[in-house]
């Protein structure tokens, strides 16, 4: 029997300090570091999307940041694709992946090497959901969904459009929810030795985080990089700028909203998505929680733990090789 790959992933709700805690953990495991971040990918979007620095990387090597351009679209195959061959390439330099990131969709299509080729989709249905959600709005689409897959409804956001188009389609093709696809999906065997971590804080704890965040990037510029993104020709019609933190500047930019009403709206949304990327991983398999409170909030305790445990369980896989 061919002892499986390592794989180790760290995520958890954004804001949480999954981003210091990974160059540690990459550190001591002799590792890189493969971005599932949505936003992160693209290029000249940097402050919204919280993205990493080269002086926070403190050498570490970072798969899947500024690969695109912000009118490209990205989405969960074609980072399949890109993390596919990031692994392949860090593997063979005789480094441990270690995924980072907290889109759950993404992590759990790599993972479990989900296919999203059975349903490939029709042209014809997509182009009249999309321009229903052009003449009738997002919210008028996620009702749709929600009559039809609640589960998904629950999940996606109504202002990610697309997803919320490809869940519709995907039952108008097949008379079956999405839902009900993906979790078939997840009951594949995973071709990974994988250490799946949340890292998770108390809830007030996390929303202060994420109220702090939000007001550091209005410091750094926000408003100035996305005018600048608007004026290079992006539009709130691209993927890119669909983004919490570029479309709620963009609402103030048009003059939908002002400045503070913009600044409200984000933070708001924000502690929203951190509910719901919980509410997603709580509802994956084999998932190891590490909640901050349990450690006194000690970074380094974390850390030591993480490295006890994939240490121990490396030695049983031996073991059990022999």
């Amino acid at each position: 029997m061919v002892m499986k790959q390592p794989l180790i992933i760290l995520t958890g709700p954004t804001a949480v300090g999954k981003t210091a805690l990974s160059i540690q953990l990459a550190k001591a495991l002799g590792g890189e570091i493969i971005s599932a971040d949505s936003m992160q990918v693209y290029r000249h979007m940097d402050i919204g999307s919280a993205k990493i620095t080269v002086g926070q990387m403190q050498g570490i090597a970072h798969h899947l940041i500024d690969v695109l351009e912000p009118d490209e679209e990205f989405n969960v195959v074609r980072f399949q694709t890109l993390a596919r061959a990031a692994l392949k390439d860090i593997r063979q330099r005789g480094k441990i992946p270690v995924i980072v990131g907290g889109t759950g969709f993404y992590i759990q299509a790599l993972l479990y090497d989900i296919d999203f080729t059975e349903n490939p989709g029709r042209p014809d249905v997509r182009k009249e959901l999309e321009h229903l959600g052009e003449t009738r709005g997002s919210e008028y689409l996620h009702q749709m969904l929600l009559q039809v897959d609640p589960e998904s409804a629950g999940l996606i956001h109504a202002h990610n459009i697309k997803r919320v188009i490809r869940a519709i389609e995907y039952y108008q093709l097949t008379g079956r929810p999405i839902s009900g696809h993906n979790r078939e999906q997840r009951k594949k065997a995973s071709p990974y030795r994988f250490y799946y971590y949340v890292l998770n804080c108390e809830r007030p704890l996390l929303y202060e985080q994420i109220n702090r965040r939000i007001d550091q990037m209005m410091e750094q510029g926000l408003v100035t990089e996305v005018k600048r993104l608007k004026e290079a020709g992006c539009s709130r019609g691209m993927v890119s700028m669909q983004g919490l933190g570029y479309k709620e500047i963009l609402d103030y930019l048009d003059g939908r909203l002002s400045l503070s009403e913009a600044i409200a709206v984000l933070k708001r949304d924000t502690r929203h998505f951190a509910k719901r990327q919980l509410t997603w991983f709580k509802r994956e398999r084999d998932v190891r929680w590490l909640n901050l409170e349990d450690f006194n909030h000690d970074r380094q305790a974390v850390l030591v733990h993480i490295m006890d445990e994939f240490s121990r369980e490396k030695k049983a896989a031996k073991e059990e090789q022999r």
